[in-house]
């Protein structure tokens, strides 16, 4: 991978998927080259011959891309501005977001967006995970200054740190990306609520049905709680059917400026570690940013000993550690298994295990169940009775509990038998809230009707903006009652 830097100067060269395509020949560079190759040397003779660079070729090859492509082009601006119109009916001005990471489909979207509805006060959300490319920070402030009409955000999780959360909890893999919902659609949520509290809004999203087999099952339009990450919101893809190549054609043909770590050979610009990034986006990383690199790659093979890997550095260099799935050998694991037994003198109770004391928190975590009624519990055991919401008619009690073997423990009491096997889920499914929460910020992002708070200081339901529609004690929504038991669960579960 070194020796000639200048082989393909004065050729055509794009990188697409796990290929490289030179003159409109397809070549790749397959994982054992990359594996094999020496990063510090490839960046040792970059720096040597970066002076001798220029886009001169490369220009001029834009410049009959785009001119062959004028037509093309035209057809697909038409249709995106005509949808962004279409879509955007019913809504204020003022309720109408983009949605910006930084990448070349946002940055195309949000062109589009201004462009049809010939409006550059649009409301720019820029999610910055803490984990971007630095040059996608720089890129979002250059964005920022060439757009000064622009209502321009930034969401960060300012609470928590990713290395401290991956030490818990272990790192994200590819079944088990918690950092998204932790450091991207949670802080937007946020965003949004800051913004425009429980107001409906349409936001543009550069999403495209080629860009995976997840996103091809998408809809153009998206407004259900079951594919909606952030709730209080629909969704509309102007690109949804474009390809990669349409992407390039509209931001060259237009001058637009881009984020330079597409000129580096990254083909996505999301979180540089991401374990959705193949090995030659690691490899570019190990390149252009070595010590992050390294620091990353120091994590990982300390985290594979922890979990007994037999073969640490080879479980991190053949990429083992994106398909783990499940907390085995995570410690933080124990507290989504919540134990439980039945109670010995009433047949309707159970006993769960508390990873830490019974509080009014874990009482506040039944809201969603029903309403909390003072006066109708067991007073001298200080019990809590939930009714529901409507017919007041009594669902469960729960109260602070003593059992051999628990630490800590509460008691579950079931009042309306005919509907016994869903309230005890759904209260299980708090219990292991009470337990596991890690902020995720899962269930904030879940509640179109901004009930739910979650911070150091604990998860809270507000009662006068719970509507009790249960979606975060519903499997359908949320597996599990609970983003952590899907990634901490294990094989003794």
């Amino acid at each position: 991978m070194t020796g000639e830097p200048f082989l393909h100067k004065n050729a055509s060269v794009w990188a697409s998927g796990s290929k490289y395509y030179v003159d409109g020949s397809p070549t790749s560079i397959t994982v054992a080259e990359i594996l094999a190759s020496d990063p510090d040397a490839v960046r040792a003779e970059l720096d040597s011959v970066s002076d001798q660079n220029d886009y001169l070729s490369f220009d001029s090859y834009i410049e009959r891309f785009v001119r062959a492509n004028r037509a093309h082009l035209d057809s697909l601006v038409h249709e995106a501005c005509d949808f962004i119109v279409d879509a955007a009916q019913g809504y204020p001005e003022e309720n109408l977001v983009v949605s910006f990471s930084g990448g070349k489909d946002s940055t195309v979207t949000a062109d589009l967006a201004v462009r049809a509805l010939s409006n550059p006060y649009l409301v720019h959300i820029f999610g910055d995970t803490t984990l971007e490319f630095p040059s996608t920070i720089e890129y979002a402030r250059r964005f920022r200054e060439s757009h000064p009409l622009a209502i321009f955000k930034t969401a960060r999780n300012s609470e928590q740190v990713f290395y401290d959360v991956a030490e818990e909890i272990g790192p994200p893999a590819r079944m088990m990306r918690w950092c998204c919902s932790m450091f991207k659609t949670g802080p937007i949520s946020r965003a949004f609520k800051g913004l425009f509290g429980d107001q409906p809004i349409l936001t543009f999203y550069g999403i495209r049905k080629g860009e995976s087999v997840a996103r091809s099952k998408y809809n153009r339009v998206e407004d259900s709680a079951e594919s909606v990450k952030i709730q209080r919101q629909k969704v509309a893809a102007p690109i949804f059917y474009w390809n990669d190549i349409d992407v390039w054609l509209y931001i060259l043909s237009e001058g637009i400026d881009f984020n330079d770590a597409y000129r580096l050979g990254y083909e996505r610009v999301g979180c540089w570690c991401c374990p959705n990034n193949n090995p030659r986006a690691q490899f570019l990383s190990q390149v252009y940013m070595p010590e992050a690199s390294k620091k990353w790659r120091d994590f990982l093979i300390g985290f594979a000993k922890r979990i007994g890997k037999p073969d640490p550095e080879v479980y991190v260099g053949t990429g083992k550690w994106k398909a783990r799935q499940g907390g085995n050998g995570v410690a933080a694991a124990r507290s989504v298994l919540v134990e439980a037994s039945h109670c010995a003198t009433e047949d309707n109770a159970m006993i769960f295990a508390l990873e830490r004391p019974y509080s009014d928190e874990l009482v506040g975590l039944m809201t969603p169940i029903g309403d909390y009624a003072p006066g109708l519990g067991r007073a001298l055991l200080d019990e809590k009775v939930i009714v529901d919401h409507k017919t007041r008619e009594p669902l469960i009690a729960l109260m602070p509990f003593s059992q051999p073997g628990y630490e800590y423990a509460a008691k579950i009491r079931i009042l309306k038998e005919d509907d016994g096997e869903s309230l005890l889920r759904m209260a299980k499914y708090q219990v292991v809230k009470f337990n596991a929460c890690r902020q995720c910020l899962k269930c904030e992002a879940l509640c179109r009707f901004g009930a739910i708070s979650i911070s150091s200081d604990g998860y809270r339901i507000d009662p006068a903006k719970c509507v009790h529609c249960r979606q975060c004690v519903t499997d359908k929504y949320l597996e599990g009652g609970c983003l952590m038991r899907k990634y901490l669960r294990t094989q003794e579960e």
